[in-house]
């Protein structure tokens, strides 16, 4: 059974399972990205790191990767799994509603960039079909790397997915077209377009047999492996599907990672989708790791230190170019300025499948060998760096849009303030009231302190405003003798008080709607000077308590009495520790409750 044991396959294994288990929590506890902590440990244990002193240190062996192809098909496995899990939050109509994105603003990214990057590479002495090769090549973007960072969800993930599908779809087409630009097939204009052609007909087909079986044979076969109640059938159907579905459109000519987008999507359609995607996400943390490893084997630090000056130049140079035709291309379809800027900085680096059209280009003789290695190590260095650019794009964009609400900021405290309630606070509990003034058509003005959280609302349409309220002086800014209400939403009981005391004092009349914490903090507000004080703990305390009496076989009537005798006990304790003349009122009857 020793025989039987591959060492290198153990020393591989305690090097990957140990910067998922040790090192990246250590770069978590100083806030930095695992991305980053990945690439750094492939640097650090790969060829071009520790593993060039194994011969002297022996031991190293141990603790280094000495063979990357080694571990490259986990890698994939690991891009693979991140398209899987990004189809499982997605639905065909979704995707659907996205096609414009996808196919409009994804496909002239992807040119525009890749026009700018090769008419600046042609200058620079490149011949024209290797610069169109490499512009190419380096305009695409990186799925594995960013769509971890901003899903799919927000306004800037849902633009920069829209854009790595384009390029994720097209890489095949951009490869045969590279081959069908090689010098030996220049002359013959048939043999590359007629394998591409093939290659699209034969992926339709099988998209098309995909779909229909996906959604006939899906459903059964995850209500058997459900039926079994065990974790392991459930985990090997889910894995299978995965790699049937990237083993069909591979064969088909396309990347397999379309297989595993179209497997999560079929898989969302069903019930099962939930469970399928808790199951399958440790794998894809893991493989995924395991990817950005292999990236940072690609550094070779003599290597940059000997030509840093060109690789900082071209690092920057791609990066300025992808940020200003993603930005100004997001811009001028409707994106708003902070969230096209974003994205443009998000979008600047090449991807891992760069690495796949440079090897293409090198192989049809586009480009020299030499050439392809250069434009390699950027590529590597472009995606470490990846999440500096991320947060430089947030921050930037942030300020950005902070800037640009100083000027909005007088127009809504001019417009919308009249006759407007005024909302002080945007968590989860401020978002919902103003989702329900949205619905009910009534004007209002939010004020928030949190910057991020001005940033995301503004992104959503919310009229939104940036202010500390503590500060006296942005209260007098808000024109609350103008205002239909003040509604307190934060969940600062201090604040609320002394905000609610001073605001009183300025405008007597002013409704002040207050969230309070407790019945004691209510019993505040209404010191202050309050017209409703709302307990947020009370209510859903005697919900609770009614329910669970309700399933326990108590008789609704008497549970209902006691509630009732509950919430005018707290009525009269509010009345008394507040020195009102009457109690408030706690909860607003229903239409039902009106005798």
């Amino acid at each position: 059974m020793a025989g039987a044991i591959n060492p290198q396959s153990f020393s591989d294994s305690l090097v990957i399972l140990g910067a998922a288990g040790l090192v990246i929590p250590g770069f978590a506890r100083f806030r930095i990205s695992p991305v980053i902590g990945f690439i750094l440990v492939g640097l650090a244990v790969g060829p071009s790191g520790l593993g060039a002193l194994v011969g002297q240190y022996p031991w190293l062996y141990h603790v280094t990767i000495s063979n990357r192809a080694a571990i490259e098909p986990f890698a994939e496995l690991g891009v693979i799994l991140l398209l899987f899990s990004i189809g499982l939050e997605l639905s065909f109509r979704r995707l659907w509603t996205m096609r414009t994105q996808v196919f409009g603003v994804g496909a002239t990214e992807l040119l525009g960039s890749g026009i700018l990057i090769s008419a600046g590479l042609y200058l620079l002495g490149q011949s024209p079909a290797g610069a169109f090769g490499l512009g190419l090549a380096l305009a695409l973007s990186s799925t594995a790397v960013v769509l971890p960072m901003v899903g799919t969800q927000s306004a800037v993930g849902r633009a920069a997915f829209s854009m790595l599908l384009f390029e994720d779809l097209a890489l095949v087409p951009i490869i045969f077209m590279l081959g069908a630009l090689a010098p030996s097939v220049a002359a013959s204009p048939d043999g590359p377009w007629n394998e591409l052609a093939d290659t699209l007909v034969k992926s339709g087909i099988t998209i098309a047999v995909m779909l229909v079986l996906g959604r006939v044979c899906l459903p059964h076969i995850f209500s058997q492996a459900a039926r079994t109640k065990s974790p392991e059938v459930f985990l090997a159907a889910s894995l299978l599907v995965v790699i049937i579905s990237s083993m069909a459109t591979s064969i088909a000519g396309l990347s397999p990672i379309v297989g595993a987008l179209l497997a999560g999507l079929l898989i969302a359609e069903t019930d099962y989708h939930g469970e399928v995607e808790v199951m399958t996400a440790p794998f894809k943390g893991l493989a995924l790791g395991v990817f950005l490893i292999t990236v940072g084997m690609g550094l070779d630090m003599r290597v940059i230190l000997a030509n840093w000056p060109s690789l900082l130049l071209a690092v920057v140079g791609i990066v300025l170019a992808k940020t200003i035709v993603t930005a100004a291309l997001l811009y001028i379809s409707g994106a708003r300025k902070g969230v096209a800027l974003e994205v443009g900085v998000l979008m600047a680096s090449p991807s891992e499948t760069t690495l796949i059209v440079l090897s293409a280009a090198a192989a049809a003789q586009l480009i020299l060998p030499s050439t392809a290695t250069f434009w390699q190590i950027v590529t590597a260095i472009g995606l470490t760096i990846t999440p500096l650019l991320a947060r430089l794009g947030h921050d930037i964009a942030r300020r950005l849009e902070m800037a640009l609400g100083e000027d909005a900021a007088a127009e809504v405290s001019e417009d919308h303030t009249e006759a407007a309630a005024v909302v002080i606070g945007f968590g989860r509990v401020g978002r919902m009231v103003c989702d329900l003034l949205t619905l009910h058509k009534q004007r209002f003005i939010v004020v928030e302190s949190d910057p991020d959280v001005v940033a995301d609302a503004r992104r959503g349409g919310y009229p939104i405003l940036f202010g500390d309220v503590s500060r006296a002086e942005m209260l007098d800014k808000l024109r609350l003798g103008h205002a239909r209400a003040l509604i307190l939403t934060m969940d600062d009981p201090v604040l609320s008080v002394r905000v609610t005391k001073r605001v009183r004092g300025w405008v007597p009349d002013l409704p002040i709607i207050a969230r309070a914490r407790d019945t004691d903090h209510a019993a505040q507000l209404y010191r202050a000077g309050a017209s409703d004080a709302v307990p947020e703990t009370l209510e859903s305390s005697l919900q609770l308590a009614e329910t669970a009496l309700v399933d326990l076989g108590v008789a609704m009537g008497p549970v209902i009495a006691s509630i009732h005798q509950t919430r005018e006990d707290l009525r009269m304790g509010i009345k008394d520790a507040a020195q009102l003349e009457t109690a408030p009122k706690l909860r607003r009857l229903r239409a039902d409750e009106i005798p």
